[in-house]
């Protein structure tokens, strides 16, 4: 429902936009991360600060995010390229990583070191269904990859803040 929601809002704006002339553009953002990120990726971040060994080492899977400084400036961008408007733009970092990638990421941005243990993936998504606990697994463990190559070429846009140094 709440894609679908999404998804009928943009509808009915570019339904406004093609009525009115007004410009509309849509950004498409996966997740966002930055100073005072929550959820999942907040939950990681303290689980790597405390040293914790954690069973992610061998997570092969890729992931798209997008750093809050390279969404506002996809944003400015749009705001300002005449080629942006009545479009729709995924954002993203333009590095796609796995999770264990990230992790490891995450544990350099914080000095410590990455307790990572090898476990097949298989095996912790087998473990997590047993525990009801599908759902989280599926955010670890699946890919979710994105494509900003209409950004990078219809508006000359390249994400600045390299993924390692938005993490940190």
């Amino acid at each position: 429902p709440y894609g679908v929601s999404k998804l009928e809002a943009e509808r009915g704006l570019m339904q406004v936009a093609h009525e009115t002339g007004i410009e509309v553009v849509i950004i498409r953002p996966p997740l966002v991360y930055g100073p005072g990120v929550k959820g999942n990726f907040a939950s990681l971040i303290k689980l790597m600060a405390k040293g914790l060994p954690l069973p992610l080492g061998a997570i092969h899977n890729r992931r798209s995010m997008v750093g809050i400084d390279n969404l506002v400036d996809l944003i400015i961008r749009c705001i300002d390229h005449p080629a942006a408007s009545n479009q729709v733009f995924l954002a993203g970092d333009g590095e796609d990583l796995s999770t264990t990638e990230l992790l490891r990421a995450v544990a350099d941005a914080l000095g410590r070191p990455a307790r990572l243990i090898p476990v097949p993936a298989g095996l912790l998504s087998m473990g997590a269904t047993l525990l009801g606990k599908r759902a989280v697994a599926d955010r670890l463990l699946d890919s979710l990859q994105v494509d900003i190559s209409k950004a990078r070429d219809l508006l000359d846009w390249q994400p600045p803040v390299s993924v390692k140094e938005g993490v940190k």
